[in-house]
């Protein structure tokens, strides 16, 4: 059975920093692509950061600069380094990971089969 489990978000003001884990079992973690993406209440998950099976990453615009996603295969886990962090991260972030090696669009939620259950960050101003 596959599980994804977030960790390592908690309360920062602006321009702090932030590490989230994810800690995969039942799949490798560089077998797929995988992803990070935010929610607030009310609004729609949206993209954050995605790294593929190859190791390309890509991130959204308004994280570009400041996120770094990478990935620790000896530990299974997937990461998001954030820095420089802004009020507006503020969200619940979710870890996924697709099923197929062939990665699909990687900002794409519904391209994304396995998800964890969230970690909260919260920025202050």
């Amino acid at each position: 059975q596959v599980q994804l489990v977030e960790s390592g978000g908690g309360l920062v003001q602006a321009g702090g920093s932030l590490r989230l884990s994810c800690r995969t079992s039942g799949r490798t973690v560089g077998s797929t692509a995988m992803g990070w993406f935010r929610q607030d209440p009310g609004k729609d998950r949206e993209f954050a950061a995605a790294i593929t099976n190859l190791g390309t990453t890509y991130y959204a615009d308004s994280v570009k600069g400041r996120f770094t996603i990478s990935r620790d295969n000896a530990e299974n886990t997937l990461y998001l380094q954030m820095n420089n962090l802004e009020p507006e991260d503020t969200a619940l972030y979710y870890c996924a990971a697709q099923a197929t090696p062939a990665t699909l669009l990687v900002d794409r939620t519904v391209n994304y089969r396995y998800w964890g259950r969230g970690t909260q960050v919260t920025v202050s101003s």
